[in-house]
């Protein structure tokens, strides 16, 4: 029976020793360009913008939320109040709740302190990816570290990813022509990411549905229209599953039978 010390931080040597962590930073890798791309335009909108050049850097080293810092741009600029600014960055990403409880078994042997910075390291490919790979694996323990392993070394890659496109997007945003598109290149990168992910009927399905909302509901404020989406993808992945599961149960007690 081991008697490894439980894991309790993030930079536990452990960690990133492990095959998954080096795996994360490969698959992570692979996507990243795109994220550059939209960090860069990120950079770009919020320099252009006209806030102080203090500000746009620590929107861009604290949030590490592209929705969140352009959402917050207009409200700034305006002289909104804080709680303002802050009730929209909040209702931009309420879909990172519904990651956070997905990967949450992951890292409950971390201490809050450690758990607090997963969560500001976690973004939506980060979780897409770990999610994808340990899903279904057990709660990442001393033993059996993987998951947490795999979510390092995709975070790394992806917050140093971004924020080096975001802070060269500040640095050089007068060179940066708008004529380039940049975003859809990030729009693409996740796609692309996204049709690598649709290997079942429940996957397709729930997708589809997602799109769906996301289309009717854009007009909401906030983007809430990216919640909706989440949610109904969600419930409706977890629904499909449920009716799968009761279809298999009358044909296995058959053959039980």
């Amino acid at each position: 029976m081991s008697h490894d010390p439980p894991l309790r931080s993030l930079l536990d040597p452990r960690l990133w020793r492990h095959p998954e962590c080096r795996q994360g930073v490969r698959d992570m890798a692979r996507v990243v360009p795109g994220m550059m791309a939209w960090g860069l335009v990120t950079g770009v909108a919020m320099t252009t913008s006209g806030l102080p050049l203090g500000v746009v850097l620590c929107l861009s080293l604290l949030v590490f939320a592209a929705s969140a810092q352009l959402s917050s741009v207009p409200l700034l600029l305006v002289g909104a109040p804080l709680w303002v600014v802050w009730m929209t960055a909040l209702c931009v990403n309420l879909r990172f709740v519904i990651f956070s409880a997905q990967l949450r078994p992951h890292m409950m042997t971390l201490p809050l302190r450690w758990r607090l910075m997963a969560g500001y390291l976690s973004a939506d490919v980060t979780y897409v990816l770990t999610v994808h790979r340990h899903g279904q694996s057990a709660p990442a323990s001393a033993e059996a570290p993987a998951p947490l392993a795999y979510f390092v070394g995709a975070a790394a890659v992806n917050w140093a990813g971004w924020n080096v496109a975001s802070l060269a997007g500040i640095l050089f945003a007068s060179q940066v022509p708008a004529a380039w598109g940049l975003a859809f290149a990030g729009t693409l990168a996740l796609l692309a990411l996204l049709v690598t992910l649709l290997k079942d009927r429940v996957s397709v399905s729930s997708t589809a549905l997602a799109g769906v909302a996301a289309v009717l509901c854009f007009s909401l404020p906030f983007r809430l229209h990216i919640v909706v989406a989440v949610m109904v993808a969600v419930a409706a992945g977890l629904w499909l599953e449920r009716m799968a599961a009761l279809k298999t149960r009358p044909a296995a007690g058959k053959a039980g039978a």
